[in-house]
């Protein structure tokens, strides 16, 4: 009979084998506190202008290149569980927001860093999230008072410009001009007199070759597909959308036809080409002249729609053909029968051209306020346009936000000493030993200019000494000067370096609540992983195959 191993006393005894338990300051609030400082001094050389990229390979081996740190946490998949935490704070504030994910993680590493410092200090946890939370309340009270200005007219490509101008520059520095300017053409254009502005409603096209220079905006749609038929270009159009295949109907049954002569093989396929011809000749006369299928064109229906001059456009995707339908205001029919005028769609021109090599469609309203507006993106590589669709995707969101709240503080750094300035204060006033986190707290903000200073090569400490100088002063909007040699500050309200009121307000909640979330944990237990043992990796003990 097998010998009976007793288990370890304690909280081992309950689990099962495998399973992995962590109690106590030492072992679950400092090894979680380390590991979510290693993953925002990962992002942390990514924040602003002049931030490193990082070249993750994911799951899949799909190369990115980006300093854009929701791309770099989405494919990384972080395992740890408290440093999931900070992850999941992060996507909130891409889904709130749509932009200062990398705020979230160096603020959150910096809060938890001066945590550990308090806790081996002597500090209860208690104390330092009591303070925190104190902290974190005062900051949100604070904020509006650092508001520099606000949006007049958002419909005004120029005021638009200067305000998308700093999302683009911290992904694109040296092109924000330019595609910040691109960015608000195609935001302005969509955005309705109502005020109810849709993300979605900016489509991307990227299009190798050329240069980033090269890119443009067209008010309609742009797809990287050829025209089926002979017809190329329909000026006026009426679309016929249909979600299936444009091909006649065939039948579930099978059966076998017994031809004897010449003359009944003939006639064999005329019954099925008049119904095909007698489907396109009802279309047409229904007035449409483009259709656009979901599905594959078959030859006999291509024959007939070139005969009667439809346009034919095929497009694989059906989230492609939805948003056409949402575009040209057409009804996806779901068989091949002629549409009322209702379930047609219209646009004014509907043609296909050529961008560099590639062939496209392009759907076009003339008119302005267009329900989708597309930017034509051109680029060297792929990943160089990759991060050029995530620059415009942070400029569209920072349109969305100020569409919300038009109100903005100054950037670079100039927000977060102000706020530092008046937090310090406020702790002294405080009675009670979480007057020290409250201070800590304010320290946490000085991780921004600090971070901004050493990814530009300058020494951190000498620019906040500065920058404080300044604020003491009373110079509010005083923030560090990036195209300048060595630490310099200049006005950010002048530099037109401004940032959303709602990405520091949503920022500094998210960043406080994951780590006060992740102070909290004083106990950490694993179960053993389900599944059977792993499969061995590579032919270690194998023999060699003759």
């Amino acid at each position: 009979m097998a010998l009976h191993v007793p288990k370890a006393p304690g909280f081992a005894q309950m689990l099962k084998d495998g399973a992995k338990h962590y109690s106590g300051l030492e072992e679950a609030v400092f090894r979680n506190i380390r590991a979510c400082k290693e993953l925002s001094q990962t992002t942390r050389t990514a924040y602003g202008p002049n931030g490193m990229n990082k070249m993750v390979i994911n799951h899949l081996e799909k190369l990115f290149v980006t300093n854009d740190a929701a791309t770099i946490l989405r494919e990384l998949e972080v395992q740890h569980p408290a440093a999931k935490m900070i992850v999941m704070a992060s996507h909130m504030q891409e889904q709130e927001v749509g932009d200062g994910t990398n705020f979230v993680l160096v603020f959150a590493g910096a809060l938890l860093e001066q945590a550990e410092e308090l806790l081996r200090m002597g500090l209860s946890v208690s104390e330092v999230i009591e303070g925190y939370e104190k902290a974190c309340k005062k900051t949100l009270e604070i904020l509006p008072d650092c508001v520099c200005t606000s949006a007049k007219n958002l419909h005004d490509i120029n005021e638009a410009t200067s305000f998308i101008r700093t999302a683009v520059m911290s992904k694109q520095y040296g092109n924000e001009d330019f595609l910040a300017k691109l960015i608000a053409q195609a935001c302005v254009s969509i955005f309705p007199e109502s005020g109810n502005f849709n993300v979605d409603s900016v489509r991307v096209c990227k299009i190798l070759g050329c240069g980033v220079t090269a890119s443009s905006v067209l008010h309609g749609m742009v797809f990287k597909k050829e025209a089926e038929g002979d017809i190329t270009s329909v000026k006026d159009a009426k679309i016929a959308i249909f979600s299936c295949p444009f091909d006649c109907m065939v039948t579930e049954t099978k059966g076998t036809v017994l031809i004897n002569n010449a003359k009944e093989l003939m006639d064999f396929s005329k019954g099925e080409e008049d119904m095909m011809e007698a489907q396109v000749k009802a279309i047409k006369e229904a007035g449409a002249n483009v259709v656009v299928t979901g599905g594959k064109v078959a030859d006999m229906a291509l024959h007939y729609a070139n005969k009667y001059n439809l346009m034919v456009v095929r497009l694989n995707s059906k989230w492609d053909l939805r948003r056409l339908c949402k575009t040209v205001g057409a009804v996806a029919l779901p068989r091949v029968i002629a549409p009322t005028p209702d379930e047609m769609g219209h646009c004014d021109s509907v043609y296909l051209t050529e961008v560099g090599d590639t062939q496209v469609v392009v759907f076009k309203h003339e008119k302005e306020d267009g329900a989708i507006s597309t930017v034509v993106i051109r680029g060297s590589t792929d990943n160089l346009m990759d991060d050029i669709e995530r620059a415009v995707d942070d400029g569209v969101n920072t349109f969305k936000v100020l569409v919300r709240d038009k109100r903005l503080v100054p950037g670079a750094g100039a927000t977060e000493i102000e706020l530092a300035k008046q937090i310090t204060s406020y702790g002294e006033t405080c009675p009670g030993l979480d007057q020290y986190a409250i201070k800590k707290f304010a320290d946490a903000f000085e991780a921004f200019p600090r971070a901004l200073a050493e990814n530009s090569g300058v020494k951190g400490s000498e620019l906040i000494s500065k920058l404080y100088s300044a604020h003491h002063e009373g110079n509010k909007n005083i923030g560090f000067d990036i195209e300048a040699e060595g630490p310099a500050v200049k006005d950010m309200l002048e530099s037109g370096i401004l940032d959303p009121y709602l990405v520091k307000h949503w920022g500094i909640k998210l960043a406080t609540n994951a780590a006060i979330t992740v102070l909290r944990v004083d106990q950490i237990i694993m179960a053993k992983p389900a599944g059977g043992p792993k499969a061995p990796q590579g032919k270690k003990d194998w023999d060699e195959d003759d």
